[in-house]
């Protein structure tokens, strides 16, 4: 049994599919397929349950992935302890942010960080929550910016900032001179959403309920730039979070009057997972930076 093979399993696992598997290993689909058959023909049974152009855990395949898991997050830390018990110079770090976060808080943070410590390496995956928590879980990322709450007892997570809610309207819309809004005061209005699986649609839909507003939704899209454009152009109107309300030609943001509109952002680690000193530097600027927008 070698340590690929172990990756490769939990790459397709992951993934639901041989090819996608093999694009995120960078290698070819067949040697991926061959390196699978010869782990289950060591193992003596499947692993996966082939579906067409999709696959599945079999029984044994569940009960197999988090014991490969667990083994790659210790081949991983432990070569990351003798690199710190040697003194190595050097350091990297793979962080997982979701898109309603990434291009906000992170260009200045890693900016900032980078300038600091420029022999520390940062590397960036920008996915939906449920794929970066596979990510935490795999070990393949150190930490990942997300929408608190988040559950799993083998997680830690840290609150980094709060963040106020904003109604985004056209420049020309009736409320557009208001200092705050009530959302049921858009009862009609076409509303721009974000697509299900981001978590801050949840945020919306939530803030909404409180309001007992029923959004008259006429467009879903899985990025704000996208939904800003739309409200500037007098589609419609739209909610976000007070790091997206930045000045935009065409759209008015207005605070909404509700003490519960608000977002919770954090960084979600692994317990298990071992902390270099280029991790430990990170955090520490993290939540300087954090407390930093804050103030």
């Amino acid at each position: 049994m070698e340590i690929h093979q172990l990756r490769y399993f939990c790459a397709v696992a992951r993934t639901g599919g041989f090819t996608r598997a093999a694009q995120q290993e960078h290698l070819a689909q067949p040697s991926l397929s061959q390196q699978i058959r010869k782990l289950e023909d060591e193992l003596g049974t499947r692993l996966f349950d082939r579906l067409g152009k999709s696959v599945r855990l079999t029984s044994f395949g569940e009960a197999f992935l988090p014991r490969a898991q667990a083994i790659l997050r210790q081949v991983a830390d432990a070569k990351q302890e003798i690199e710190e018990m040697a003194g190595v110079e050097r350091g990297k770090l793979i962080v997982g942010s979701i898109p309603t976060v990434a291009p906000y808080f992170l260009p200045s943070c890693l900016a900032t960080f980078g300038r600091e410590f420029p022999q520390i390496r940062i590397s960036v995956v920008e996915e939906l929550t449920s794929e970066l928590l596979d990510h935490v879980h795999d070990g393949t990322i150190d930490l990942a910016f997300l929408v608190l709450p988040v559950q799993g007892s083998q997680l830690i997570c840290q609150e980094l900032l709060r963040e106020k809610l904003y109604l985004v309207v056209p420049r020309n819309h009736r409320m557009a001179s208001q200092k705050t809004a009530r959302l049921k005061q858009i009862e009609g209005d076409p509303f721009l959403l974000l697509k299900d699986g981001h978590c801050f649609r949840e945020n919306t839909l939530s803030a909404c309920g409180r309001a007992r507003l029923e959004p008259n939704v006429v467009f879903e899209s899985g990025q704000f730039a996208t939904i800003l454009s739309m409200v500037a152009a007098g589609a419609g109107v739209s909610v976000v979070p007070e790091m997206a309300a930045q000045a935009r030609k065409g759209c008015r943001f207005i605070p909404i009057n509700d003490e519960d509109a608000f977002r919770r952002v954090g960084i979600v680690q692994l317990k298990q997972h071992f902390r270099s000193r280029a991790h430990a530097a990170f955090l520490k600027h993290l939540l300087e930076h954090s407390a930093g927008r804050d103030g």
